[in-house]
C-alpha cells in the first residue's frame, strides 16, 4: 500500500465571532435581513452559501410580497423532492416576525405520492384555489409551464432554488421558462443558489436577463467568519495509486463524522461493484456488529473498541435505504451529534442535505462538476457545538501510464485543480482594489496595519466588520459604467470560475513552459469576459478584466507568502496555535511590500497556475509529472486566429502606450508574442491574396 499524499490547497481559519448566527428583532440573521431590504425587487437573486438560511430568507420575503405587494400566490420550486422539507411550516411568529410560514400539506407537492405528471393536475388545482404556498420540484413546474402556460402564473411568486439549475442555453427548459417570465414581465421571481455558476461552464443567465436582477450578495466569508463554533475549514485534494478502497483508511478518520461519496459506476475510479465497495469501506473501519432494527444502521466496531454507526445510502434495495434515509431525516435526532457517525452515499446526501455535525466531506473522484464540488463542501460548513473545524477531501487517482484511459485521468486531475483554485477564491474575503493615486486617503472603517495608511506606497487595508480587504494597485482601469460596477463587485468568482475551467489555459498555465503569463491574463481572461459581457465597452471589458485578475492572482501570491511549506492560510503562533482570521490578509501585505510598486503590468506577469504547480510538484513524482506534460504537449496546436486577433488587439493598446508596436526581437516575451501574432496575421493577408 502506498502513502497517500496530502495536498491542503485551502486552509483558512476564521473569526468565530458568532455575528452570522445572531437574530435581529424579527427573527433574521444578518444574512436574511439583507435580503428582506430588497424584498420589494420584483426580480431579486440570492447569492449566499450552504447553512446561510436561504429557505427562512424566502419565507420572509414571499410572506411580505404575499401581504403587501399585491401577489396572489406564492410558488416555490426545488431541484428535488427531499429539499421540499426546507419549506415546511415555520413559527416566525414566536422569534418576533409578524406572521408565520405555512403550507398546507397537500400544496408540498414534494411530500405526495406520485409522479410529475399527476402533480401537474394538483398545480392547476392550486392555481385556482385560495391556497397561498405551493412547493414543488423544479420538473413539475416545468411540465406544469409547458401545459398551463406563462399567463397563469401572472401576479404570482415564482422562487427557483438551487438556481444554478438552469442555464442561459436554449435547450434548458427551466432557464427558458424563466426567460419567458420575464419577458412578460407580470410575476416576480426571486432566485436562490448557494453556487452561482455551473459544473459545465454555461452562463445561468443572459447578461441582458441578470441585469434586471436586484442581487444580494453574502459569501462564504461572511458566513463562517460569523459562526459560533467552526473556525478553521480545510479543502484539499489528495493522490493514490491502486484502488482507493486500498487507500481510503489514508484520509478516512473514523473519528470524524463523515460523509463519504463513492465514485460513480462509470468513473475509472470505480471498482464496478458499489456494493462490495462499501463492505470494503466497513472492512477497513473495523468489525461489522449487525444492522439496528429501527434505523437501518450498520454497527461497526473499531480497532480501539468504539462501535460506529454507519448509514449506507448506496444499496439500492428500497426497503433497506427507504428506512436509512428516513432516520437521517428524522426531526427529533436533528441535534443529537451520536445519532449517526458515517453516511456513505453515491448520488444522495448533497445538495440540500442537512447533517450540521458532518465533520468532514470526502469524495472519491471528481465529481461531474464545480456546482457539485460547492454543494459537497457545503454538507460540512454548517456551525455546531463542539465543531471547530471541518474538511472536504477530493481522493483522486494518479494518472498511470499503464491505463489506456491516460488522457482521461489527466483531466480528473485539472478539474480537481481547477476546483480547488476555485475554491480558494470562493473562501477569501472579498477585495475591493482602488487605482494608486496621489490623493487617495485612508478609507474610515479600514485598518492598513501598524504604521497605518502611508500616502507614498500602495496600502492594504481590511475592514474589521466585514473582513473586506482594500488593495490600491498603479495602473488598475477604474470600470465607468454601473453594470462594470456591478460585475467588478459582485461577479468576479463568475468570471474565475470560467477561466479555471478553461482547459487550454489550466493546461498551458500548468505544464507549458514556453507560456507568457500575459496569453493567460490578458488574452484568455480578456476573452472570457468579451464573451460574458459583450454589451460592456473595451473600456469597461478591460476593467473588469483586470480586477478578476488581480482577485486571482493575489489570492494565489499571499497563499504561498504565508506559507510556503504547506501552501494554506493558516499559520501558526508561538504556543502552537492557530492565528485568527489574519494570514491570508498578512500574505497579500507581505507580497504588496515584497516588490517595489504593486502595479497591473506586475499582477499581469504572474502565471496564475505557477503556485499550483508548486504544489502540484510535491504530490507527484517527477515521472508522473512529465506523463501528464507529454499528454498536454501531444494536443498543444501552433497560434490560431483567433489567438493571433486577441495579440493584435493588446498589440494596439501596446502601441496607444508606448507609441510603438511591439518587437519581434524583444527581450521582453510578452512583447514578442504580441509581435508573434501581428507576423501571423500578416502572414495569413498576404496567403489568402496569393490565392
Amino acid at each position: 500500500m502506498s502513502q497517500s499524499i496530502a495536498v491542503p490547497s485551502v486552509s483558512v481559519t476564521y473569526a468565530q465571532d458568532g455575528t452570522s448566527t445572531q437574530s435581529n428583532a424579527l427573527g433574521m440573521r444578518p444574512m436574511q435581513e439583507r435580503a428582506y431590504q430588497k424584498r420589494g425587487e420584483q426580480y431579486l437573486l440570492i447569492k449566499s452559501p450552504p447553512a446561510s438560511g436561504k429557505s427562512r430568507a424566502l419565507m420572509f420575503i414571499a410572506l411580505d410580497k404575499l401581504a403587501n405587494q399585491g401577489i396572489n400566490q406564492a410558488i416555490i420550486v426545488v431541484p428535488e423532492k427531499s429539499i421540499g422539507a426546507s419549506f415546511h411550516n415555520e413559527p416566525l411568529s414566536q422569534f418576533g416576525f409578524w406572521a408565520d410560514w405555512m403550507v398546507e400539506p397537500r400544496w408540498n407537492l414534494c411530500d405526495a405520492p406520485g409522479t410529475d405528471g399527476g402533480k401537474v393536475d394538483a398545480v392547476q388545482t392550486f392555481l385556482g384555489s385560495d391556497a397561498q404556498v405551493l412547493v414543488c420540484t423544479h420538473a413539475t413546474f416545468r411540465f406544469a409551464v409547458d401545459r398551463f402556460g406563462i399567463e397563469v402564473f401572472d401576479d404570482r411568486l415564482i422562487a427557483v432554488d438551487e438556481f444554478h439549475h438552469i442555464s442561459a442555453n436554449p435547450d434548458n427548459k427551466l432557464g427558458e421558462h424563466v426567460r419567458q417570465f420575464m419577458a412578460r414581465d407580470k410575476a416576480h421571481i426571486v432566485a436562490m443558489t448557494g453556487s452561482y455558476f455551473r459544473g459545465d461552464a454555461e452562463a445561468v443567465l443572459h447578461p441582458d436577463d441578470e441585469s434586471r436582477f436586484d442581487t444580494v450578495t453574502y459569501t462564504y466569508y461572511e458566513q463562517l467568519n460569523g459562526y459560533q463554533y467552526l473556525k478553521q475549514l480545510d479543502i484539499g485534494y489528495y493522490f493514490y495509486a491502486g484502488s482507493y478502497t486500498d487507500e481510503i483508511i489514508q484520509v478516512l478518520n473514523p473519528q470524524e463524522k463523515t460523509i463519504v461519496h463513492i465514485p460513480n459506476v462509470n468513473s475509472r475510479e470505480s471498482t464496478k461493484d458499489k456494493i462490495r465497495e462499501v463492505e470494503h469501506i466497513i472492512e477497513e473501519l473495523g468489525e461489522w456488529q449487525g444492522t439496528d432494527p429501527d434505523t437501518g444502521f450498520q454497527f461497526v466496531k473499531t480497532a480501539g473498541g468504539t462501535i460506529l454507526k454507519i448509514a449506507d445510502l448506496v444499496d439500492d434495495d428500497p426497503t433497506k435505504r427507504d428506512k436509512v434515509a428516513a432516520s437521517l431525516k428524522d426531526p427529533a435526532q436533528k441535534n443529537n451529534r451520536n445519532h449517526v457517525d458515517i453516511i456513505i452515499a453515491l448520488g444522495m446526501a448533497k445538495e440540500g442535505f442537512d447533517w450540521i455535525w458532518c465533520e468532514h466531506a470526502l469524495t472519491i473522484g471528481y465529481r461531474s462538476s464545480l456546482t457539485e464540488i460547492i454543494q459537497i463542501i457545503g454538507r460540512a460548513t454548517r456551525d455546531a457545538p463542539g465543531k471547530t473545524r471541518a474538511r472536504f477531501t477530493n481522493l483522486i487517482a494518479e494518472p498511470d501510464a499503464a491505463e489506456a484511459a491516460v488522457t482521461e485521468a489527466v483531466n480528473d486531475t485539472l478539474k480537481a485543480i481547477a476546483a480547488s483554485l476555485l475554491m480558494e477564491q470562493v473562501l477569501a474575503p472579498r477585495f475591493e482594489f482602488k487605482p494608486k493615486r496621489p490623493t487617495n486617503e485612508a478609507t474610515p472603517g479600514f485598518d492598513y496595519g501598524e504604521d497605518g495608511y502611508n500616502p507614498g506606497q500602495c496600502n492594504v487595508g481590511v475592514n474589521p466588520e466585514n473582513g473586506q480587504i482594500q488593495i490600491e494597485i498603479n495602473g488598475l482601469a477604474e470600470p465607468k459604467s454601473l453594470e462594470a460596477e456591478r460585475i467588478c463587485r459582485e461577479d468576479l468568482t463568475e468570471l474565475i470560475t470560467a477561466f479555471v475551467q478553461d482547459k487550454p489555459t489550466i493546461e498551458r498555465g500548468l505544464f507549458d513552459e514556453e507560456v507568457v503569463p500575459e496569453e493567460l491574463t490578458q488574452v484568455r481572461m480578456g476573452k472570457i469576459v468579451q464573451e460574458k459581457f459583450p454589451d460592456l465597452d473595451d473600456e469597461d471589458q478591460e476593467a473588469v478584466r483586470q480586477h478578476a485578475i488581480a482577485a486571482l492572482n493575489l489570492v494565489q501570491q499571499a497563499k504561498y507568502s504565508v506559507n510556503e511549506e504547506s501552501g494554506t492560510y493558516a499559520v501558526k503562533t508561538d504556543d502552537g496555535e492557530t492565528a485568527k482570521n489574519t494570514a491570508l490578509i498578512d500574505g497579500v501585505r507581505k507580497f504588496a511590500l515584497s516588490v517595489t510598486e504593486l502595479d497591473m503590468d506586475l499582477i499581469d506577469r504572474i502565471n496564475p497556475f505557477g503556485a499550483t504547480y508548486a504544489i502540484l510538484a510535491k504530490s507527484m513524482s517527477e515521472e508522473r509529472l512529465k506523463q501528464v506534460a507529454a499528454v498536454i504537449a501531444a494536443k498543444r496546436v501552433n497560434l490560431s486566429i483567433e489567438e493571433a486577433r486577441e495579440l493584435a488587439k493588446r498589440a494596439k493598446r501596446f502601441n496607444l502606450e508606448k507609441g510603438r508596436l511591439p518587437s519581434i526581437t524583444a527581450a521582453d516575451p510578452w512583447e514578442k508574442r504580441m509581435a508573434e501574432g501581428i507576423a501571423f496575421l500578416r502572414r495569413k493577408v498576404m496567403e489568402e491574396k496569393d490565392v
